[in-house]
């Protein structure tokens, strides 16, 4: 028996003639069959090891939990916080799963949210990547361009993203994207051989591939792509996208389709069913796609939810009730020049009551509310009077000031 046939594996025993390769080390032998199982069992204990620290670092609750915590920065918007609330729940559920069935590879779930100007869309996706503690970005959507054409390619959203994440890749790949205005990369017109949409559909078939999940090379500070940069991988199939827009004249697309659904026996109880004032409750994908949004890019965004216009009542309690509240923020300020701040109850109605007027959504509250403290604000820096109680014919006369500087200008 020759000298070579008596060495063995050291760790299963195996002779070299019962393996296909043996490899030496500085005391012992190996065989493949051997470094094949220690390559599988390393594997799992680095993923095992990857999800106890993606466990730790994140705060994953349930959905009825995710709901309470937007509710204390979000007024009303019910449908939309359940959706999202849901959606980010089976997202995270998914990536912390531990289970080793193959067979069933549990698809992510990005959403579409359609609403007016100023009524949560971003602040509802800002709370959730907040309690969460991953890297969040938002992305314009109005500055993409097809590639090869003047503005940023898709690719740049993932590098805002990086950078969120302080160009961590692993973490990077489990963060959450909020693309604003949607809507304004529809398609501009349904003959394409007019000219290229190179802002439109072009941006929306370049997006594709983010949405699915691929390994997707980006430009880590941004901008355009060029041969010679030096390019980041970065892998979308965990990266959970929000998209949100206003769709100004949707309400019309939606109002048509549900008459033409309506025709029939039950066409008038249908119609008077209808709430006309808020159409957007009735949002489906179809009215989306009729808007200049191809089917590609839906089939990808697949939840889609809606976020009501803002009333007086809740306009009311965005101004005092959440933890970031305008009230709030101004009493903080004054505070720290330790001057107590106080309003009339009074006041705020008339807040309302203008914001109302120029239909800007809650945005329009801090404007209003800037015109009326910016006389209070420059006047008593540095002042230590203690106290400042913002009355009612304070803030009229302030407001019809501004109104009155508006007018002269225009």
């Amino acid at each position: 028996m020759s000298e070579s046939n008596l060495v063995n594996c050291s760790f299963c025993g195996r002779k070299k003639a019962e393996v296909d390769m043996l490899i030496a080390g500085v005391t012992g032998h190996i065989c493949n069959n051997c470094v094949e199982q220690a390559t599988e069992i390393v594997k799992e204990e680095l993923e095992d090891k990857v999800k106890d620290e993606l466990s730790n670092q994140m705060t994953l609750l349930k959905p009825k939990e995710i709901y309470d915590h937007l509710s204390e920065y979000v007024i009303g918007q019910d449908e939309a916080k359940r959706v999202l609330s849901v959606a980010v729940y089976n997202h995270y559920k998914r990536l912390l799963q531990t289970g080793n069935d193959e067979d069933i590879e549990i698809q992510k779930s990005n959403v579409i949210m359609v609403g007016e100007t100023g009524t949560g869309k971003t602040l509802l996706a800002k709370s959730i990547a907040k309690m969460l503690n991953v890297p969040f970005c938002i992305a314009d959507a109005t500055v993409l361009t097809e590639a090869g054409y003047v503005g940023e390619d898709v690719e740049s959203i993932l590098s805002r993203l990086l950078q969120a994440a302080d160009y961590d890749v692993e973490s990077a790949q489990r963060g959450i994207v909020f693309i604003d205005e949607i809507d304004k990369v529809a398609r501009k017109s349904d003959n394409p051989s007019i000219t290229r949409d190179v802002s439109g559909e072009g941006v929306q078939q370049a997006m594709l591939k983010l949405l699915e999940g691929s390994v997707v090379n980006c430009p880590p500070q941004g901008g355009r792509k060029h041969p010679e940069q030096k390019l980041v991988a970065v892998d979308t199939k965990d990266i959970l996208f929000i998209c949100g827009g206003a769709f100004a004249g949707i309400e019309k697309k939606i109002e048509g389709r549900m008459k033409a659904q309506s025709i029939g026996y039950s066409s008038s109880a249908s119609n008077r069913d209808l709430d006309k004032s808020n159409m957007l409750k009735y949002v489906a994908p179809q009215d989306l796609k009729s808007f200049g949004l191809i089917p590609e890019l839906l089939g990808r965004l697949p939840i889609v939810t809606h976020l009501n216009p803002l009333d007086e009542k809740a306009l009311r309690r965005i101004l005092t009730e959440p933890k970031n509240a305008l009230v709030k923020q101004y009493m903080h300020l004054f505070q720290i020049d330790g001057i107590e701040l106080s309003f009339e109850k009074e006041v705020f109605d008339l807040i309302v009551e203008k914001a109302m007027e120029y239909k800007l959504g809650a945005r329009g509250l801090r404007g209003i509310c800037e015109a009326m403290m910016l006389d209070a604000m420059f006047e008593l820096e540095g002042q230590t009077e203690g106290k400042l109680n913002i009355s009612l014919a304070y803030a009229k006369e302030k407001l019809e000031l501004f109104e009155d500087n508006v007018l002269k200008v225009a």
